[in-house]
């Protein structure tokens, strides 16, 4: 049987009375491009998802097919977007947030959360946050590649109206071959100018 992650929290929560544990986790904080994205998930006790972990520990074609599996199986699920837009207004932080927020709003069923690393403001709900949650939990785990493999479509589509930055590549994050190519061509809208990396180039 393939290593995978079980629901044991989850499955604590709902004997003492939750009926739907949400776990969420971002993607896309660090990049100098693009938008944060967050992902959210209430699994079923019974999922069958083998190799479910943290999206970073898996193999593209395993989160591809880790995300199907998700959307398929799980009780609720959803993404929340903010924009480069919102993060240059806003700040990464707030924005951040936001994208929680639209995440959760689409799941109206949720009476926990299990975030990984933070908490959440402006929400009544019990939650959890979980240090490398996406490791450890298997609702944060489906909600990180959820996020993962969202922005990596999003930063795809991008390339198509900026292919002078090579967003399909790098993803938006801040390799030599990105910064040189913001220093040749200069920062386009997609890019979070508010960054102090900016100043420098």
């Amino acid at each position: 049987m393939p290593e995978t992650l079980k629901n044991n929290l989850e499955l604590e929560l709902q004997h003492s009375g939750s009926l739907c544990v949400v776990g969420m986790d971002e993607a896309g904080m660090g990049p100098l491009a693009g938008p944060v994205i967050v992902g959210a998930a209430c699994l079923p006790l019974d999922f069958d998802l083998p190799y479910l972990n943290d999206s970073k520990k898996l193999t593209a074609k395993r989160r591809a097919n880790l995300e199907i599996g998700i959307k398929i199986q799980a009780r609720f699920w959803s993404v929340g977007v903010a924009s480069a837009e919102e993060i240059n207004t806003m700040g990464i932080r707030p924005a951040t947030f936001l994208a929680y927020a639209r995440a959760l709003e689409q799941i109206s069923e949720a009476d926990y959360l299990l975030i990984d690393a933070w908490t959440l403001p402006g929400t009544i709900l019990p939650q959890q946050g979980v240090v490398r949650g996406d490791s450890k939990i298997a609702s944060i785990a489906a909600a990180s590649i959820l996020a993962k493999e969202e922005r990596d479509r999003m930063m795809g589509a991008l390339h198509n109206d900026f292919p002078l930055y090579g967003f399909n590549r790098h993803k938006g994050y801040g390799t030599r071959t990105h910064l040189e190519a913001i220093r040749q061509h200069g920062p386009c809208k997609e890019h979070r100018v508010n960054w102090s990396v900016f100043d420098r180039l």
